[in-house]
Protein backbone atom coordinates (compact mmCIF):
# COMPACT_ATOMS: atom_id res chain seq x y z
CA UNK A 1 0.00 0.00 0.00
CA UNK A 2 1.50 3.15 -0.98
CA UNK A 3 1.83 5.89 1.61
CA UNK A 4 -0.06 9.27 1.32
CA UNK A 5 1.80 11.96 0.37
CA UNK A 6 1.06 14.95 2.40
CA UNK A 7 1.62 18.49 0.90
CA UNK A 8 3.12 21.15 3.66
CA UNK A 9 2.14 24.45 3.34
CA UNK A 10 5.40 26.59 2.66
CA UNK A 11 6.85 28.46 5.56
CA UNK A 12 6.49 32.04 4.38
CA UNK A 13 3.09 31.44 3.12
CA UNK A 14 1.86 30.04 6.59
CA UNK A 15 3.41 32.66 8.31
CA UNK A 16 1.59 35.28 5.88
CA UNK A 17 -1.74 33.49 6.13
CA UNK A 18 -1.71 34.04 10.26
CA UNK A 19 -0.59 37.37 10.16
CA UNK A 20 -3.30 38.87 8.13
CA UNK A 21 -5.34 41.24 9.93
CA UNK A 22 -8.87 40.01 10.38
CA UNK A 23 -11.81 41.61 8.16
CA UNK A 24 -13.04 44.24 9.99
CA UNK A 25 -15.54 47.42 10.23
CA UNK A 26 -16.56 50.85 12.24
CA UNK A 27 -20.00 50.10 12.36
CA UNK A 28 -19.76 51.41 15.83
CA UNK A 29 -19.78 54.84 13.61
CA UNK A 30 -23.19 54.22 12.04
CA UNK A 31 -24.73 53.77 15.50
CA UNK A 32 -23.31 57.38 16.55
CA UNK A 33 -24.61 58.86 13.23
CA UNK A 34 -28.08 57.47 14.76
CA UNK A 35 -27.83 58.53 17.70
CA UNK A 36 -26.82 61.96 16.59
CA UNK A 37 -29.58 62.25 14.52
CA UNK A 38 -32.32 61.05 16.80
CA UNK A 39 -30.56 63.24 19.48
CA UNK A 40 -30.97 66.27 17.52
CA UNK A 41 -34.04 65.70 16.40
CA UNK A 42 -35.23 65.25 20.13
CA UNK A 43 -33.82 68.45 20.91
CA UNK A 44 -35.22 70.40 18.18
CA UNK A 45 -38.92 69.25 19.47
CA UNK A 46 -38.00 70.83 22.81
CA UNK A 47 -36.43 74.00 21.56
CA UNK A 48 -38.93 75.13 18.66
CA UNK A 49 -41.13 76.09 21.90
CA UNK A 50 -38.49 79.40 21.96
CA UNK A 51 -39.49 80.26 18.32
CA UNK A 52 -43.12 80.42 18.69
CA UNK A 53 -43.24 81.50 22.20
CA UNK A 54 -43.55 85.40 21.23
CA UNK A 55 -46.59 84.67 18.93
CA UNK A 56 -48.17 82.33 21.88
CA UNK A 57 -47.82 85.02 24.58
CA UNK A 58 -49.64 87.47 21.69
CA UNK A 59 -52.30 85.17 21.64
CA UNK A 60 -52.94 83.35 24.98
CA UNK A 61 -51.93 86.70 26.20
CA UNK A 62 -49.26 84.57 28.86
CA UNK A 63 -47.60 86.58 31.27
CA UNK A 64 -43.59 86.09 31.09
CA UNK A 65 -44.15 83.50 34.77
CA UNK A 66 -46.69 82.10 33.20
CA UNK A 67 -44.53 81.50 30.25
CA UNK A 68 -41.27 80.77 31.98
CA UNK A 69 -43.75 77.57 33.80
CA UNK A 70 -44.94 76.17 30.97
CA UNK A 71 -40.90 76.10 29.38
CA UNK A 72 -39.68 74.72 33.05
CA UNK A 73 -43.17 71.58 32.91
CA UNK A 74 -40.82 69.91 30.33
CA UNK A 75 -37.91 69.93 32.05
CA UNK A 76 -39.48 68.83 35.57
CA UNK A 77 -41.73 65.91 33.88
CA UNK A 78 -37.96 64.94 31.83
CA UNK A 79 -36.75 64.80 35.11
CA UNK A 80 -39.12 63.13 37.31
CA UNK A 81 -38.89 59.81 34.67
CA UNK A 82 -34.94 59.56 35.41
CA UNK A 83 -34.10 57.64 38.12
CA UNK A 84 -36.85 55.05 37.36
CA UNK A 85 -36.06 54.76 33.47
CA UNK A 86 -32.24 54.11 34.31
CA UNK A 87 -33.27 51.03 36.89
CA UNK A 88 -35.84 49.98 34.27
CA UNK A 89 -32.32 50.07 31.98
CA UNK A 90 -30.50 48.36 34.41
CA UNK A 91 -33.67 45.40 35.10
CA UNK A 92 -33.69 45.09 30.99
CA UNK A 93 -29.91 45.42 30.11
CA UNK A 94 -29.17 45.27 26.74
CA UNK A 95 -33.23 44.39 25.48
CA UNK A 96 -33.83 47.85 26.16
CA UNK A 97 -31.66 49.99 24.02
CA UNK A 98 -33.55 49.20 20.68
CA UNK A 99 -37.58 48.90 21.36
CA UNK A 100 -37.20 50.83 24.10
CA UNK A 101 -35.54 54.19 22.57
CA UNK A 102 -37.56 53.70 19.26
CA UNK A 103 -41.06 53.88 20.95
CA UNK A 104 -39.88 56.47 23.54
CA UNK A 105 -39.00 58.50 19.67
CA UNK A 106 -42.29 58.10 18.39
CA UNK A 107 -44.12 58.96 21.87
CA UNK A 108 -41.61 62.58 21.59
CA UNK A 109 -43.11 62.83 17.86
CA UNK A 110 -46.23 62.64 18.56
CA UNK A 111 -46.71 65.57 21.37
CA UNK A 112 -44.38 67.68 19.56
CA UNK A 113 -47.36 67.58 16.27
CA UNK A 114 -49.97 67.59 19.06
CA UNK A 115 -48.21 71.21 20.36
CA UNK A 116 -49.86 72.92 16.90
CA UNK A 117 -53.47 71.75 17.79
CA UNK A 118 -53.62 73.50 21.15
CA UNK A 119 -56.22 75.91 22.21
CA UNK A 120 -55.70 77.31 25.46
CA UNK A 121 -52.69 77.62 27.75
CA UNK A 122 -54.03 74.65 29.90
CA UNK A 123 -53.11 72.36 26.91
CA UNK A 124 -49.77 73.92 26.24
CA UNK A 125 -49.12 72.65 29.99
CA UNK A 126 -50.37 69.26 29.53
CA UNK A 127 -48.16 68.46 26.01
CA UNK A 128 -45.29 70.12 26.99
CA UNK A 129 -45.98 67.32 30.41
CA UNK A 130 -46.14 64.82 27.71
CA UNK A 131 -43.01 65.60 25.50
CA UNK A 132 -40.90 65.80 28.82
CA UNK A 133 -42.13 62.26 29.67
CA UNK A 134 -41.46 60.95 26.46
CA UNK A 135 -38.33 62.44 25.77
CA UNK A 136 -37.07 61.56 29.63
CA UNK A 137 -35.67 58.49 28.16
CA UNK A 138 -33.90 58.89 25.47
CA UNK A 139 -30.94 60.89 27.06
CA UNK A 140 -30.38 57.81 28.72
CA UNK A 141 -30.87 55.62 26.08
CA UNK A 142 -28.46 57.08 24.27
CA UNK A 143 -25.72 57.27 26.62
CA UNK A 144 -26.16 53.61 27.12
CA UNK A 145 -26.01 52.67 23.47
CA UNK A 146 -22.49 54.46 23.75
CA UNK A 147 -21.59 53.07 26.83
CA UNK A 148 -21.97 49.28 24.98
CA UNK A 149 -21.10 50.07 21.67
CA UNK A 150 -17.42 52.21 22.37
CA UNK A 151 -14.30 51.15 23.80
CA UNK A 152 -13.16 53.25 27.01
CA UNK A 153 -10.83 55.49 24.63
CA UNK A 154 -13.63 56.41 22.54
CA UNK A 155 -16.31 57.20 24.89
CA UNK A 156 -15.28 61.20 25.26
CA UNK A 157 -15.47 61.67 21.94
CA UNK A 158 -18.41 59.84 21.22
CA UNK A 159 -20.39 61.63 24.07
CA UNK A 160 -19.04 65.14 22.78
CA UNK A 161 -20.74 64.25 19.40
CA UNK A 162 -24.15 63.35 21.33
CA UNK A 163 -23.88 66.39 23.25
CA UNK A 164 -23.19 68.43 20.19
CA UNK A 165 -26.60 66.75 18.56
CA UNK A 166 -27.99 68.75 21.65
CA UNK A 167 -27.00 72.00 20.62
CA UNK A 168 -26.98 71.33 16.64
CA UNK A 169 -31.09 70.79 17.07
CA UNK A 170 -31.78 74.00 18.59
CA UNK A 171 -29.13 76.20 16.39
CA UNK A 172 -31.25 74.64 12.91
CA UNK A 173 -34.60 75.63 15.19
CA UNK A 174 -34.68 79.10 14.25
CA UNK A 175 -33.77 79.05 10.73
CA UNK A 176 -36.60 77.05 10.09
CA UNK A 177 -38.99 78.21 12.26
CA UNK A 178 -38.64 81.33 11.06
CA UNK A 179 -39.23 79.98 7.86
CA UNK A 180 -42.70 77.96 9.00
CA UNK A 181 -43.78 81.26 10.45
CA UNK A 182 -43.40 83.00 7.30
CA UNK A 183 -45.05 80.56 4.86
CA UNK A 184 -48.00 79.44 7.51
CA UNK A 185 -47.64 80.31 10.87
CA UNK A 186 -46.44 79.46 14.21
CA UNK A 187 -48.25 75.97 15.13
CA UNK A 188 -47.14 74.63 11.80
CA UNK A 189 -43.32 74.80 13.15
CA UNK A 190 -44.49 71.97 15.64
CA UNK A 191 -46.01 69.41 12.83
CA UNK A 192 -42.75 70.37 10.73
CA UNK A 193 -40.76 69.28 13.23
CA UNK A 194 -42.74 66.01 14.16
CA UNK A 195 -42.04 64.16 11.45
CA UNK A 196 -38.34 63.31 11.05
CA UNK A 197 -38.53 61.76 14.28
CA UNK A 198 -40.67 58.86 13.01
CA UNK A 199 -39.38 58.24 10.43
CA UNK A 200 -35.75 58.17 12.29
CA UNK A 201 -37.32 55.87 15.00
CA UNK A 202 -37.82 53.14 11.78
CA UNK A 203 -34.09 53.47 11.05
CA UNK A 204 -33.31 52.84 14.25
CA UNK A 205 -35.42 49.10 14.30
CA UNK A 206 -33.85 49.07 10.60
CA UNK A 207 -29.83 49.09 11.70
CA UNK A 208 -29.63 49.16 15.31
CA UNK A 209 -29.31 45.83 17.22
CA UNK A 210 -29.02 45.82 21.26
CA UNK A 211 -25.51 44.67 21.60
CA UNK A 212 -22.69 44.42 19.05
CA UNK A 213 -22.57 40.74 19.70
CA UNK A 214 -26.29 40.45 17.92
CA UNK A 215 -24.99 43.09 15.30
CA UNK A 216 -24.26 41.38 11.63
CA UNK A 217 -22.85 44.07 10.03
CA UNK A 218 -20.39 44.67 13.09
CA UNK A 219 -17.59 42.31 12.90
CA UNK A 220 -15.37 39.94 15.38
CA UNK A 221 -12.68 42.29 15.47
CA UNK A 222 -14.28 45.53 15.87
CA UNK A 223 -16.38 43.45 18.99
CA UNK A 224 -13.03 42.82 20.59
CA UNK A 225 -11.98 46.02 20.07
CA UNK A 226 -15.51 47.27 21.68
CA UNK A 227 -14.42 45.44 24.93
CA UNK A 228 -11.12 46.47 24.78
CA UNK A 229 -9.45 43.59 23.65
CA UNK A 230 -8.21 44.59 19.55
CA UNK A 231 -7.31 47.49 17.62
CA UNK A 232 -9.97 46.49 14.82
CA UNK A 233 -7.31 48.43 12.07
CA UNK A 234 -4.38 46.44 12.79
CA UNK A 235 -6.40 43.06 13.75
CA UNK A 236 -4.33 42.87 17.10
CA UNK A 237 -5.48 41.34 20.40
CA UNK A 238 -4.44 43.23 23.64
CA UNK A 239 -5.17 42.07 26.99
CA UNK A 240 -8.05 42.32 28.70
CA UNK A 241 -6.60 45.14 31.02
CA UNK A 242 -6.51 47.34 28.16
CA UNK A 243 -9.67 48.48 28.71
CA UNK A 244 -8.38 50.27 31.71
CA UNK A 245 -7.15 53.83 29.94
CA UNK A 246 -3.49 54.71 31.05
CA UNK A 247 -3.32 58.09 32.33
CA UNK A 248 0.22 59.85 31.41
CA UNK A 249 1.45 61.09 35.12
CA UNK A 250 0.45 65.27 34.90
CA UNK A 251 1.67 66.18 38.54
CA UNK A 252 0.38 69.32 38.63
CA UNK A 253 -3.15 69.16 36.56
CA UNK A 254 -4.01 66.00 39.36
CA UNK A 255 -2.86 67.73 41.92
CA UNK A 256 -5.77 70.58 41.61
CA UNK A 257 -7.86 68.10 40.00
CA UNK A 258 -7.84 65.44 42.77
CA UNK A 259 -7.46 62.83 40.76
CA UNK A 260 -6.95 59.68 42.67
CA UNK A 261 -7.92 55.55 42.93
CA UNK A 262 -11.06 54.77 43.64
CA UNK A 263 -13.41 51.47 43.30
CA UNK A 264 -16.07 51.41 40.56
CA UNK A 265 -19.61 51.71 41.91
CA UNK A 266 -21.36 48.06 41.54
CA UNK A 267 -24.56 48.58 43.41
CA UNK A 268 -27.61 50.93 43.14
CA UNK A 269 -27.44 52.23 46.78
CA UNK A 270 -23.39 53.28 46.01
CA UNK A 271 -24.26 55.24 43.05
CA UNK A 272 -27.24 56.74 45.47
CA UNK A 273 -24.54 57.21 47.90
CA UNK A 274 -21.63 58.58 45.88
CA UNK A 275 -20.68 62.28 47.08
CA UNK A 276 -18.94 62.29 43.20
CA UNK A 277 -21.75 61.58 41.33
CA UNK A 278 -24.42 63.74 42.96
CA UNK A 279 -21.78 66.92 42.88
CA UNK A 280 -21.57 66.04 39.17
CA UNK A 281 -25.44 65.81 38.76
CA UNK A 282 -26.16 69.19 40.70
CA UNK A 283 -22.95 70.83 38.57
CA UNK A 284 -24.18 69.93 35.52
CA UNK A 285 -28.03 71.28 36.50
CA UNK A 286 -26.20 74.92 36.79
CA UNK A 287 -25.30 74.50 33.13
CA UNK A 288 -28.11 73.00 31.63
CA UNK A 289 -30.50 75.86 33.22
CA UNK A 290 -28.13 78.50 31.72
CA UNK A 291 -28.55 76.37 28.55
CA UNK A 292 -32.86 76.16 28.47
CA UNK A 293 -32.47 80.00 29.45
CA UNK A 294 -30.46 80.17 25.97
CA UNK A 295 -32.59 78.02 24.17
CA UNK A 296 -36.37 79.69 25.86
CA UNK A 297 -35.33 83.42 26.79
CA UNK A 298 -32.88 84.87 24.62
CA UNK A 299 -34.92 84.90 21.19
CA UNK A 300 -37.56 86.86 23.44
CA UNK A 301 -35.32 89.10 24.71
CA UNK A 302 -33.66 90.19 21.51
CA UNK A 303 -36.75 90.98 19.82
CA UNK A 304 -38.48 92.72 22.78
CA UNK A 305 -35.55 94.34 24.23
CA UNK A 306 -32.77 95.09 21.62
CA UNK A 307 -35.64 95.71 19.27
CA UNK A 308 -34.24 93.01 16.14
CA UNK A 309 -36.45 92.13 13.27
CA UNK A 310 -36.71 88.70 12.77
CA UNK A 311 -34.31 87.46 10.56
CA UNK A 312 -31.61 89.21 12.23
CA UNK A 313 -33.03 87.60 16.08
CA UNK A 314 -32.83 84.38 14.21
CA UNK A 315 -28.93 84.37 13.46
CA UNK A 316 -28.29 85.97 16.82
CA UNK A 317 -30.20 83.15 18.65
CA UNK A 318 -28.76 80.63 16.73
CA UNK A 319 -25.14 82.06 17.42
CA UNK A 320 -24.67 80.11 21.44
CA UNK A 321 -25.49 76.49 20.07
CA UNK A 322 -23.12 77.39 16.70
CA UNK A 323 -20.57 77.80 19.71
CA UNK A 324 -21.75 74.85 21.65
CA UNK A 325 -21.44 72.28 18.44
CA UNK A 326 -17.71 72.97 18.73
CA UNK A 327 -17.50 73.17 22.05
CA UNK A 328 -18.51 69.98 22.40
CA UNK A 329 -16.52 68.26 20.09
CA UNK A 330 -13.74 70.45 20.89
CA UNK A 331 -14.01 69.41 24.99
CA UNK A 332 -14.73 65.56 24.13
CA UNK A 333 -11.38 65.21 21.72
CA UNK A 334 -8.95 67.01 24.30
CA UNK A 335 -10.49 64.94 27.28
CA UNK A 336 -9.63 62.01 25.45
CA UNK A 337 -6.89 62.78 23.08
CA UNK A 338 -4.59 65.04 25.37
CA UNK A 339 -6.17 64.54 28.85
CA UNK A 340 -6.50 60.72 28.76
CA UNK A 341 -10.27 60.56 30.10
CA UNK A 342 -9.82 63.10 32.46
CA UNK A 343 -13.44 64.82 32.37
CA UNK A 344 -12.93 67.27 35.08
CA UNK A 345 -10.68 69.80 33.66
CA UNK A 346 -13.30 70.76 30.46
CA UNK A 347 -15.86 70.84 32.96
CA UNK A 348 -14.36 73.54 35.04
CA UNK A 349 -13.01 75.45 32.58
CA UNK A 350 -16.66 75.32 30.76
CA UNK A 351 -17.71 76.75 33.83
CA UNK A 352 -15.19 79.52 34.60
CA UNK A 353 -16.14 80.55 31.09
CA UNK A 354 -19.64 80.38 31.07
CA UNK A 355 -18.87 82.72 34.31
CA UNK A 356 -16.96 85.62 32.15
CA UNK A 357 -18.90 85.80 29.15
CA UNK A 358 -22.24 86.20 31.47
CA UNK A 359 -20.48 89.41 33.07
CA UNK A 360 -20.43 90.74 29.43
CA UNK A 361 -23.79 90.02 28.69
CA UNK A 362 -25.25 92.11 31.63
CA UNK A 363 -25.42 95.76 30.11
CA UNK A 364 -24.67 94.75 26.48
CA UNK A 365 -24.96 97.24 23.75
CA UNK A 366 -27.78 97.07 20.89
CA UNK A 367 -25.18 95.89 18.93
CA UNK A 368 -25.01 93.13 16.77
CA UNK A 369 -21.85 92.37 15.99
CA UNK A 370 -21.16 92.56 19.63
CA UNK A 371 -23.76 90.08 21.20
CA UNK A 372 -23.18 87.38 18.18
CA UNK A 373 -19.55 86.73 19.24
CA UNK A 374 -20.38 87.24 22.93
CA UNK A 375 -23.42 84.74 22.41
CA UNK A 376 -21.38 82.12 20.31
CA UNK A 377 -18.27 82.06 22.72
CA UNK A 378 -20.69 81.65 25.55
CA UNK A 379 -22.10 78.42 24.04
CA UNK A 380 -18.30 77.74 23.27
CA UNK A 381 -17.86 77.72 26.83
CA UNK A 382 -21.29 76.70 27.95
CA UNK A 383 -20.35 73.35 25.51
CA UNK A 384 -16.70 72.68 26.18
CA UNK A 385 -17.33 71.04 29.52
CA UNK A 386 -20.81 69.23 28.78
CA UNK A 387 -19.52 66.23 27.52
CA UNK A 388 -17.49 65.34 30.75
CA UNK A 389 -20.86 65.67 32.60
CA UNK A 390 -21.96 62.30 31.11
CA UNK A 391 -18.58 60.89 30.27
CA UNK A 392 -17.53 61.61 34.34
CA UNK A 393 -20.09 58.31 35.29
CA UNK A 394 -18.84 55.88 32.72
CA UNK A 395 -15.18 55.88 34.66
CA UNK A 396 -16.96 55.34 37.47
CA UNK A 397 -19.91 53.40 37.92
CA UNK A 398 -20.06 49.61 36.21
CA UNK A 399 -21.79 48.65 32.60
CA UNK A 400 -24.46 47.75 34.82
CA UNK A 401 -24.94 50.64 37.40
CA UNK A 402 -24.01 53.30 34.87
CA UNK A 403 -27.87 53.92 33.88
CA UNK A 404 -28.42 54.39 37.52
CA UNK A 405 -25.84 57.06 37.82
CA UNK A 406 -26.54 58.33 34.75
CA UNK A 407 -30.30 58.74 35.53
CA UNK A 408 -29.54 60.57 38.97
CA UNK A 409 -26.66 62.98 37.12
CA UNK A 410 -29.81 63.51 34.56
CA UNK A 411 -32.54 63.55 37.06
CA UNK A 412 -30.48 66.60 39.19
CA UNK A 413 -29.62 68.08 35.78
CA UNK A 414 -32.89 68.33 34.47
CA UNK A 415 -34.17 69.55 37.76
CA UNK A 416 -31.42 72.43 37.58
CA UNK A 417 -32.82 73.14 33.70
CA UNK A 418 -36.44 72.75 34.96
CA UNK A 419 -36.05 76.00 37.50
CA UNK A 420 -34.00 78.28 35.47
CA UNK A 421 -36.77 79.34 32.97
CA UNK A 422 -39.52 79.99 35.44
CA UNK A 423 -36.82 81.76 37.64
CA UNK A 424 -36.30 83.80 34.63
CA UNK A 425 -40.32 84.47 34.23
CA UNK A 426 -40.61 85.83 37.68
CA UNK A 427 -37.32 87.95 37.39
CA UNK A 428 -38.54 89.79 34.49
CA UNK A 429 -42.25 90.29 36.20
CA UNK A 430 -40.16 92.36 38.96
CA UNK A 431 -36.75 93.30 37.49
CA UNK A 432 -35.24 93.03 34.39
CA UNK A 433 -32.85 91.63 31.90
CA UNK A 434 -30.17 92.78 34.16
CA UNK A 435 -31.11 90.28 36.88
CA UNK A 436 -31.28 87.65 34.45
CA UNK A 437 -28.16 87.65 33.57
CA UNK A 438 -26.56 88.29 36.98
CA UNK A 439 -29.04 85.00 38.15
CA UNK A 440 -26.44 83.27 35.26
CA UNK A 441 -23.26 84.86 37.09
CA UNK A 442 -24.31 83.23 40.15
CA UNK A 443 -25.31 79.66 38.43
CA UNK A 444 -21.55 79.09 36.94
CA UNK A 445 -19.96 80.00 39.50
CA UNK A 446 -21.84 77.77 41.37
CA UNK A 447 -20.74 75.12 39.24
CA UNK A 448 -17.20 75.66 39.46
CA UNK A 449 -17.62 75.54 43.11
CA UNK A 450 -18.95 71.71 43.01
CA UNK A 451 -17.13 70.64 40.34
CA UNK A 452 -14.23 71.55 42.30
CA UNK A 453 -15.78 69.55 44.97
CA UNK A 454 -15.27 66.24 43.42
CA UNK A 455 -12.12 64.17 42.51
CA UNK A 456 -11.10 62.49 39.32
CA UNK A 457 -11.65 59.12 39.12
CA UNK A 458 -9.01 56.80 38.51
CA UNK A 459 -11.44 53.63 38.65
CA UNK A 460 -10.38 49.71 38.55
CA UNK A 461 -11.75 47.88 34.71
CA UNK A 462 -14.69 47.27 34.18
CA UNK A 463 -14.87 43.14 34.23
Amino acid sequence: MRPQRVTSIPQPIATATAAAPEKTSNYRWVVMGLIFCIWAIACADRANFGIALPYMKKEFHITNTEAGLIVSLFSFAYAIVQIPVGLLYRRLGEKASRYFLAICMVLTSVFTGLMATTSSVLLLQLYRVGLGLSEGPLGIGCTNVINRWFPPQEKGLATGIWIAASKLGPLMVPSIGLIVIAIWGWREIFYVFAVPGLLFSVLWMLLVTNSPDQSRYCTPAERRYIQGEGDPAAGQRLHPTAERMQLRKMPLLDFINRTKPVTRLNTVRQVCLSWNIIGVALGYGCMIGISNIFMSWIPTYLITVKGFAAVKMGFLASAPFIGAVSGNMIGGLISDRLLDGRRKPMMLLGAVGTTLMMCLLVEAPDSAVYLGCTLLVSGLMLGIGFAGYSAYAMGLATKATYPTAFGIVNFLGQIGGAVAPLAVGMLLDHYGWSSVFLYMVGTALLCVVLVLSVVEPMAEPDR
